[in-house]
């Protein structure tokens, strides 16, 4: 296992430092960000002067260098625009993006585990519905779902609020009221993946030898149940994590939708004024949550299925 966690560190090292270089290499292709911070009126010599002090008269692969000297050991540098923190300005929004990630997850993976592993275990029906539904879930865009949400749930009945966000710390149940619709916007999509992939998942393992065997000899049924999805959990595992990334991508459009102020309105924000060092800065912490995801799971596998370890 620490074979199978150091080489899966050090690939994510070099994924990670790659990924920042294209970044800012693509980022130092667009127009002079100067104009957005001074304004169209600004004189020629305040836009030497302004270019001078954020370093953008510096070679392209020396400020990259200096901006990954500052990453590593945790400054990401300071917003042109608000002069903050990129370090706290992204603490402050970080929350609120990973509670809609997180809490979606564990919902589509609840729901679509326990619909996967009872459609494979009872066919008929049941199986053909998940089917149905599966194909619903994937042609049905989020952005969609989280419009009929708000107008059902919030103008019509009134139930949840259609906007902002309430911080667990003020008022928890407010804060439960206020990721119902986006949780569920983000979400839905994914109960379909996770069901289906779970539903071949553990009908394969049905239809092995072994467990065949297993049945012959009697084995009561929760035990048989429990290697059954033992074997089948890592691909289980895998669509999750994979579902898990798609809905950090989710949330950021979600968000604009339910005017939450997570990171999707900051990187849209950022993006639209040319404001680089926010935008380096949460594609950074993007890219560490998706690592450390990846990298749970690969552990979780291994643990699993001792012959991952070897891949």
């Amino acid at each position: 296992m620490l074979r199978l966690l150091s080489r899966r560190l050090i690939a994510a090292g070099v994924l990670l430092v790659v990924i920042t270089a294209v970044t800012f290499l693509l980022t130092s292709l667009v127009p002079d960000p100067t104009l957005h911070v001074l304004g169209a009126t600004a004189s020629p010599e305040q836009i030497a002067l302004k270019r001078h002090e954020l370093g953008l008269d510096r070679p392209v692969t020396a400020r990259y260098l200096s901006w990954l000297g500052g990453a590593i050991g945790g400054d990401l540098g300071v917003s042109w625009f608000t002069g903050l923190s990129v370090d706290a300005t992204i603490a402050a929004r970080l929350p609120i993006t990973l509670s809609l990630a997180l809490i979606a997850t564990a919902v589509s993976a609840a729901v679509g585990v326990g619909f996967g592993t009872a459609a494979a275990i009872r066919r008929g029906w049941l199986d053909r519905a998940l089917q149905a539904v599966s194909a619903l879930g994937f042609a049905v865009p989020g952005m969609w779902i989280a419009l009929l949400l708000v107008i059902a749930f919030s103008i019509h009945l009134r139930w949840f609020p259609a906007t902002g966000y309430v911080p667990l710390a003020e008022d928890p149940g407010g804060w439960a009221r206020s990721l119902v619709l986006p949780v569920t916007a983000i979400a839905a999509g994914s109960v379909a993946a996770v069901a289906a992939q779970t539903r071949n998942a553990v009908a394969g393992v049905l239809g092995q030898d072994y467990v065949r065997t297993l049945r012959s000899r009697g084995l009561p049924r929760h035990t048989l149940l429990r290697h059954v999805l033992r074997n089948a959990a890592p691909a289980a595992l895998t669509v999750v994590s994979l579902q898990f990334i798609g809905m950090l991508g989710g949330a950021l459009v979600v968000e604009q939708i339910f005017a939450i102020q997570g990171l999707g309105t900051l990187a849209t924000s950022s993006s639209s004024r040319s404001d680089i060092p926010v935008v380096l800065g949460v594609v950074v912490v993007g890219v560490l949550i998706v690592l450390a995801v990846n990298l749970a799971v690969d552990l979780l596998v291994g643990w699993l299925d001792p012959k991952a370890r070897r891949r």
